[in-house]
């Protein structure tokens, strides 16, 4: 981490840019550091004057550019750029090819400071790999999410400014236990105060974290992300119980927002609620084996709909569709 209003601070990251952008002008320089254009040339002379070579060259194209022999500097992060690479890590879905974000400035200095033969083919993915967009992801205020996780490591309570889905805005005094990362969201898991239950609230709904007095102590076996996946799939609007013919061990790889799986032998029941029984349909259709909707008639409407597409789907032939225009 670093004092960005230092002298010493403010050559280094005079360096930063000419080692990232070859051919930068001093009011370039000037304006990315909030100086003005002779503080600017000045700090180009504090490098020179600790012997690193740093060219300049009149005209049009002309700027500052690094000399033959220049060293690496100090690898130094802002608490901006650390945060953001673990979030990057955590969640996947930062940019890491923009050098004008965190993530982006972190890597770019990460890699000049590899030897080239290292960097090379991380360089080329960087710049020529594509991420297609996340739409269901949402990114959540650093502060607020270091604010979370310090209070979760530190197990104090918290009140957190939140604003429901609906537009809302709430307050809520809660026990931290953990900050989960799940399909580019990020969620705390708590024991609120208010309403005596366990909740989770997306960290990207947080507006402000207030630090409580006294000490939360979490549930003696949490499975964070287990309880978070278990907890997003009740208190819906129907509830639902799916009889899957063939035992639990077998049925780790469904989607935990399906319900509480409950073992019974060769047998499993799966009770969860949901506010969507067409989506929750489309996940049973990936059952293998067979099942049986014991509870929640609008999840067996919805069941037997889709039965009902596929087997129109199935039946109809190439050609023997209705005419264009019918």
């Amino acid at each position: 981490m670093r004092d960005d209003t230092s002298p010493t601070s403010r050559a280094l990251l005079t360096l930063e840019l000419v080692q990232n952008r070859p051919g930068i002008t001093g009011d370039e320089i000037a304006e990315r550091l909030g100086v003005t254009s002779r503080a600017a040339r000045r700090y180009v002379a504090i490098l020179r004057e600790a012997g690193i070579p740093v060219q300049s060259v009149s005209g049009p194209a002309g700027g500052y550019r690094p000399g033959r022999g220049v060293r690496p500097g100090p690898l130094m992060f802002t608490a901006d750029e650390a945060l953001g690479l673990v979030m990057a890590v955590l969640d996947g879905h930062h940019r890491p090819d923009d050098p004008h974000q965190p993530v982006g400035t972190a890597l770019g200095k990460l890699l000049r400071s590899l030897p080239e033969s290292v960097a090379a083919q991380a360089k080329t993915v960087r710049n020529t790999a594509a991420a297609a967009p996340d739409t269901g992801a949402a990114r959540p205020d650093p502060s607020v999410t270091v604010d979370l996780v310090t209070a979760c490591a530190d197990q104090v309570p918290v009140r957190i400014d939140y604003r429901t889905e609906a537009g809302n805005e709430r307050v809520f005094d809660v026990e931290p236990w953990a900050v989960v990362v799940r399909h580019g969201r990020w969620y705390l898991l708590c024991h609120s105060r208010d309403q005596e239950a366990t909740r989770a609230y997306r960290v990207d709904r947080v507006g402000q974290v207030t630090r409580g007095v006294g000490r939360v102590v979490p549930p003696a076996d949490l499975d964070a992300v287990r309880l978070l996946e278990e907890h997003l799939a009740s208190g819906w609007d129907y509830e639902v119980e799916i009889e899957v013919h063939a035992p639990s061990v077998e049925l780790q790889w469904l989607p935990r927002n399906l319900g509480r799986q409950v073992p019974e032998g060769e047998i499993t029941r799966i009770v969860g609620t949901t506010s969507n029984a067409h989506s929750y349909a489309e996940m049973l259709a990936l059952l293998p084996v067979p099942f049986v909707i014991t509870k929640g008639e609008e999840v067996r409407a919805a069941v037997e709909a889709l039965g009902r597409r596929f087997l129109e789907a199935s039946a109809q032939r190439v050609g023997e569709g209705p005419a264009a225009g019918e």
